[in-house]
Protein backbone atom coordinates (compact mmCIF):
# COMPACT_ATOMS: atom_id res chain seq x y z
CA UNK A 1 0.00 0.00 0.00
CA UNK A 2 1.20 3.49 -0.88
CA UNK A 3 0.12 6.70 0.81
CA UNK A 4 -0.64 10.19 -0.54
CA UNK A 5 -1.42 13.41 1.33
CA UNK A 6 -2.95 16.42 -0.39
CA UNK A 7 -3.47 19.87 1.12
CA UNK A 8 -6.40 22.12 0.27
CA UNK A 9 -9.03 19.48 -0.54
CA UNK A 10 -12.18 21.57 -0.12
CA UNK A 11 -15.01 20.63 -2.47
CA UNK A 12 -14.85 22.27 -5.89
CA UNK A 13 -11.11 22.75 -5.94
CA UNK A 14 -8.05 21.08 -7.42
CA UNK A 15 -7.17 19.26 -4.20
CA UNK A 16 -10.59 17.62 -4.03
CA UNK A 17 -10.25 16.42 -7.63
CA UNK A 18 -6.73 15.12 -6.96
CA UNK A 19 -7.93 13.15 -3.94
CA UNK A 20 -10.73 11.63 -6.03
CA UNK A 21 -8.28 10.68 -8.77
CA UNK A 22 -5.63 9.23 -6.46
CA UNK A 23 -8.20 7.04 -4.69
CA UNK A 24 -9.12 5.38 -7.99
CA UNK A 25 -5.84 3.54 -7.60
CA UNK A 26 -6.83 1.06 -4.92
CA UNK A 27 -3.25 0.44 -3.85
CA UNK A 28 -3.04 4.07 -2.67
CA UNK A 29 -4.52 5.38 0.56
CA UNK A 30 -5.25 9.10 0.42
CA UNK A 31 -5.10 11.61 3.25
CA UNK A 32 -7.30 14.49 2.12
CA UNK A 33 -6.77 17.61 4.20
CA UNK A 34 -8.36 21.02 4.63
CA UNK A 35 -9.03 23.46 7.45
CA UNK A 36 -12.58 22.12 7.79
CA UNK A 37 -13.72 18.50 7.54
CA UNK A 38 -17.18 19.59 6.41
CA UNK A 39 -15.71 21.02 3.20
CA UNK A 40 -14.44 17.55 2.24
CA UNK A 41 -17.41 15.42 3.27
CA UNK A 42 -18.02 14.24 -0.32
CA UNK A 43 -14.73 12.32 -0.08
CA UNK A 44 -15.69 10.52 3.13
CA UNK A 45 -17.46 7.60 1.40
CA UNK A 46 -14.31 6.41 -0.36
CA UNK A 47 -12.89 3.45 1.61
CA UNK A 48 -9.28 4.41 0.90
CA UNK A 49 -9.58 8.09 1.89
CA UNK A 50 -8.94 9.50 5.36
CA UNK A 51 -10.01 13.08 6.10
CA UNK A 52 -7.68 15.17 8.25
CA UNK A 53 -7.87 18.74 9.50
CA UNK A 54 -4.80 20.65 8.35
CA UNK A 55 -4.22 24.39 8.44
CA UNK A 56 -0.96 24.94 6.57
CA UNK A 57 -0.36 28.20 8.47
CA UNK A 58 -0.55 26.54 11.90
CA UNK A 59 2.51 24.69 13.28
CA UNK A 60 0.28 22.90 15.80
CA UNK A 61 -2.08 21.71 13.08
CA UNK A 62 0.81 20.56 10.89
CA UNK A 63 2.44 18.62 13.73
CA UNK A 64 -0.85 16.89 14.55
CA UNK A 65 -1.32 15.87 10.91
CA UNK A 66 2.22 14.49 10.69
CA UNK A 67 1.66 12.43 13.84
CA UNK A 68 -1.68 11.09 12.56
CA UNK A 69 -0.21 10.08 9.20
CA UNK A 70 2.89 8.51 10.75
CA UNK A 71 0.74 6.37 13.06
CA UNK A 72 -1.31 5.02 10.16
CA UNK A 73 1.52 4.53 7.65
CA UNK A 74 4.35 3.34 9.85
CA UNK A 75 6.27 6.56 9.30
CA UNK A 76 6.22 6.84 5.51
CA UNK A 77 4.48 8.92 2.86
CA UNK A 78 4.81 8.23 -0.87
CA UNK A 79 3.19 11.38 -2.25
CA UNK A 80 2.95 14.85 -0.70
CA UNK A 81 0.97 17.30 -2.82
CA UNK A 82 1.13 20.93 -1.69
CA UNK A 83 -2.00 22.32 -3.30
CA UNK A 84 -3.52 24.67 -0.68
CA UNK A 85 -3.59 28.21 -2.01
CA UNK A 86 -5.17 31.61 -1.47
CA UNK A 87 -5.94 34.38 -3.96
CA UNK A 88 -6.92 38.03 -3.75
CA UNK A 89 -7.68 40.16 -6.81
CA UNK A 90 -6.67 43.76 -6.22
CA UNK A 91 -4.24 46.34 -7.66
CA UNK A 92 -1.02 46.51 -5.66
CA UNK A 93 -1.68 50.12 -4.60
CA UNK A 94 -5.03 49.11 -3.09
CA UNK A 95 -4.07 45.79 -1.49
CA UNK A 96 -3.58 46.02 2.26
CA UNK A 97 -0.36 44.53 3.59
CA UNK A 98 -2.14 42.01 5.81
CA UNK A 99 -3.94 40.46 2.84
CA UNK A 100 -0.66 40.31 0.94
CA UNK A 101 1.05 38.60 3.87
CA UNK A 102 -1.84 36.18 4.21
CA UNK A 103 -1.34 35.02 0.63
CA UNK A 104 2.35 34.45 1.28
CA UNK A 105 1.58 32.58 4.51
CA UNK A 106 -0.50 30.05 2.58
CA UNK A 107 1.09 30.02 -0.88
CA UNK A 108 4.74 30.01 0.16
CA UNK A 109 5.32 29.60 3.89
CA UNK A 110 2.60 26.95 4.09
CA UNK A 111 4.36 24.92 1.42
CA UNK A 112 7.69 25.44 3.19
CA UNK A 113 6.33 24.38 6.59
CA UNK A 114 4.35 21.35 5.38
CA UNK A 115 7.25 20.13 3.26
CA UNK A 116 9.73 20.34 6.12
CA UNK A 117 7.36 18.64 8.54
CA UNK A 118 6.52 15.70 6.25
CA UNK A 119 10.00 15.37 4.71
CA UNK A 120 11.16 12.54 7.02
CA UNK A 121 8.12 10.46 5.99
CA UNK A 122 8.66 11.15 2.29
CA UNK A 123 12.37 10.35 2.55
CA UNK A 124 11.56 7.09 4.33
CA UNK A 125 9.32 6.12 1.39
CA UNK A 126 11.70 7.43 -1.30
CA UNK A 127 8.62 9.30 -2.41
CA UNK A 128 7.49 12.34 -4.38
CA UNK A 129 6.66 15.92 -3.46
CA UNK A 130 4.51 17.98 -5.85
CA UNK A 131 4.21 21.74 -5.38
CA UNK A 132 1.52 23.60 -7.32
CA UNK A 133 2.57 26.89 -8.89
CA UNK A 134 0.83 28.91 -11.61
CA UNK A 135 1.26 30.15 -15.16
CA UNK A 136 0.82 33.57 -13.55
CA UNK A 137 4.47 33.44 -12.56
CA UNK A 138 5.39 33.82 -16.24
CA UNK A 139 2.93 36.57 -17.14
CA UNK A 140 2.05 38.54 -14.03
CA UNK A 141 -1.53 39.54 -14.73
CA UNK A 142 -2.84 42.89 -13.48
CA UNK A 143 -4.61 42.69 -10.10
CA UNK A 144 -3.04 39.27 -9.43
CA UNK A 145 0.50 40.56 -9.00
CA UNK A 146 0.90 39.65 -5.33
CA UNK A 147 -0.68 36.25 -5.80
CA UNK A 148 1.65 35.55 -8.74
CA UNK A 149 4.70 36.67 -6.76
CA UNK A 150 3.83 34.28 -3.93
CA UNK A 151 3.51 31.45 -6.44
CA UNK A 152 6.83 32.46 -8.00
CA UNK A 153 8.44 32.12 -4.57
CA UNK A 154 6.92 28.64 -4.30
CA UNK A 155 8.22 27.75 -7.75
CA UNK A 156 11.81 28.80 -7.02
CA UNK A 157 11.66 26.97 -3.69
CA UNK A 158 10.34 23.83 -5.37
CA UNK A 159 13.00 23.75 -8.08
CA UNK A 160 15.82 24.21 -5.56
CA UNK A 161 14.28 21.62 -3.27
CA UNK A 162 14.28 19.12 -6.13
CA UNK A 163 18.05 19.38 -6.40
CA UNK A 164 18.59 19.13 -2.64
CA UNK A 165 16.37 16.07 -2.22
CA UNK A 166 17.44 14.14 -5.32
CA UNK A 167 20.45 12.54 -3.56
CA UNK A 168 18.05 11.37 -0.82
CA UNK A 169 15.91 9.49 -3.34
CA UNK A 170 13.00 11.95 -3.35
CA UNK A 171 11.38 13.28 -6.53
CA UNK A 172 10.07 16.85 -6.60
CA UNK A 173 7.65 18.08 -9.27
CA UNK A 174 6.81 21.75 -9.79
CA UNK A 175 3.34 21.89 -11.30
CA UNK A 176 2.67 24.93 -13.49
CA UNK A 177 -1.11 25.19 -13.37
CA UNK A 178 -2.92 26.68 -16.36
CA UNK A 179 -6.62 27.43 -16.69
CA UNK A 180 -8.69 25.10 -14.51
CA UNK A 181 -12.37 25.43 -13.63
CA UNK A 182 -12.56 25.57 -9.82
CA UNK A 183 -14.33 27.58 -7.14
CA UNK A 184 -11.22 29.58 -6.22
CA UNK A 185 -13.10 32.82 -6.91
CA UNK A 186 -15.66 31.89 -4.25
CA UNK A 187 -13.01 31.19 -1.62
CA UNK A 188 -10.58 34.05 -2.19
CA UNK A 189 -9.76 36.82 0.25
CA UNK A 190 -12.45 39.46 0.15
CA UNK A 191 -11.31 42.96 -0.73
CA UNK A 192 -13.10 46.09 -1.88
CA UNK A 193 -11.67 48.76 -4.13
CA UNK A 194 -11.38 51.98 -2.07
CA UNK A 195 -13.55 54.89 -3.16
CA UNK A 196 -10.46 57.03 -3.77
CA UNK A 197 -8.63 54.34 -5.75
CA UNK A 198 -6.84 55.52 -8.88
CA UNK A 199 -8.34 52.42 -10.51
CA UNK A 200 -11.94 53.34 -9.70
CA UNK A 201 -12.71 54.23 -13.39
CA UNK A 202 -11.97 50.62 -14.39
CA UNK A 203 -13.52 48.94 -11.35
CA UNK A 204 -15.76 46.79 -13.57
CA UNK A 205 -12.72 45.10 -15.12
CA UNK A 206 -11.29 44.36 -11.68
CA UNK A 207 -14.63 42.97 -10.52
CA UNK A 208 -14.82 40.74 -13.61
CA UNK A 209 -11.39 39.33 -12.83
CA UNK A 210 -12.28 38.78 -9.18
CA UNK A 211 -15.45 36.87 -10.12
CA UNK A 212 -13.75 34.89 -12.88
CA UNK A 213 -16.02 36.31 -15.57
CA UNK A 214 -13.04 37.42 -17.64
CA UNK A 215 -11.60 33.88 -17.74
CA UNK A 216 -14.63 32.14 -19.26
CA UNK A 217 -13.45 30.07 -22.20
CA UNK A 218 -9.91 29.78 -20.85
CA UNK A 219 -10.57 27.13 -18.23
CA UNK A 220 -10.29 23.36 -18.57
CA UNK A 221 -11.91 20.55 -16.61
CA UNK A 222 -10.58 20.09 -13.08
CA UNK A 223 -11.07 16.33 -13.41
CA UNK A 224 -9.00 16.21 -16.60
CA UNK A 225 -6.33 18.24 -14.83
CA UNK A 226 -6.28 15.84 -11.89
CA UNK A 227 -6.13 12.76 -14.11
CA UNK A 228 -3.18 14.12 -16.07
CA UNK A 229 -1.24 15.24 -13.01
CA UNK A 230 -1.77 12.05 -11.02
CA UNK A 231 -0.67 10.03 -14.03
CA UNK A 232 2.56 12.04 -14.22
CA UNK A 233 3.25 11.67 -10.50
CA UNK A 234 2.68 7.92 -10.61
CA UNK A 235 5.14 7.71 -13.51
CA UNK A 236 7.77 9.54 -11.46
CA UNK A 237 7.92 12.71 -13.58
CA UNK A 238 10.04 15.42 -11.92
CA UNK A 239 10.94 19.04 -12.58
CA UNK A 240 8.48 21.49 -14.09
CA UNK A 241 5.34 19.93 -15.52
CA UNK A 242 2.49 21.80 -17.17
CA UNK A 243 -1.19 21.00 -16.74
CA UNK A 244 -4.39 22.95 -17.32
CA UNK A 245 -5.81 24.77 -20.33
CA UNK A 246 -3.36 27.00 -22.19
CA UNK A 247 -0.47 25.86 -20.01
CA UNK A 248 1.41 24.86 -23.17
CA UNK A 249 1.20 28.48 -24.38
CA UNK A 250 3.27 29.69 -21.47
CA UNK A 251 6.12 27.36 -22.35
CA UNK A 252 6.41 29.31 -25.59
CA UNK A 253 5.53 32.70 -24.08
CA UNK A 254 8.69 32.84 -21.99
CA UNK A 255 10.55 33.58 -25.24
CA UNK A 256 8.29 36.51 -26.19
CA UNK A 257 9.69 40.07 -26.05
CA UNK A 258 8.57 42.26 -23.15
CA UNK A 259 6.38 44.48 -25.31
CA UNK A 260 4.36 41.49 -26.49
CA UNK A 261 4.02 40.07 -22.97
CA UNK A 262 2.84 43.49 -21.78
CA UNK A 263 0.21 43.64 -24.49
CA UNK A 264 -1.05 40.15 -23.69
CA UNK A 265 -1.15 40.81 -19.95
CA UNK A 266 -2.94 44.15 -20.20
CA UNK A 267 -5.52 43.02 -22.75
CA UNK A 268 -8.99 43.01 -21.22
CA UNK A 269 -7.81 44.49 -17.91
CA UNK A 270 -9.04 48.03 -18.55
CA UNK A 271 -5.56 49.43 -18.04
CA UNK A 272 -5.34 50.43 -21.68
CA UNK A 273 -8.14 52.96 -21.05
CA UNK A 274 -6.87 54.29 -17.72
CA UNK A 275 -5.56 57.87 -17.76
CA UNK A 276 -2.96 59.33 -15.41
CA UNK A 277 -4.41 61.61 -12.69
CA UNK A 278 -4.30 65.31 -13.52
Amino acid sequence: MKFALITGCSHGGIGHALASEFQRHHDIHVFATARSLSKMEQLAHFPNVTLLVLDVTSPTSIDAAVAAVARQTGGRLDFLVNNAGLQCVMPVLDLDIESARCMYEVNFWGVFAVTRAFAPLVIAAQGTIANLSSVGTMISMPYLVTYASSKAACEVFSEGLRRELAPLGVNVATVIVGGVQTNIHNNQLEASLPEDSLYRPISKFIADRASGRDSIGYLGSVNDFAKGLVNDLLRGVTGKIYHGKMSWFFIVARFFPSWLMDRLAVQGSGLETLAAPV
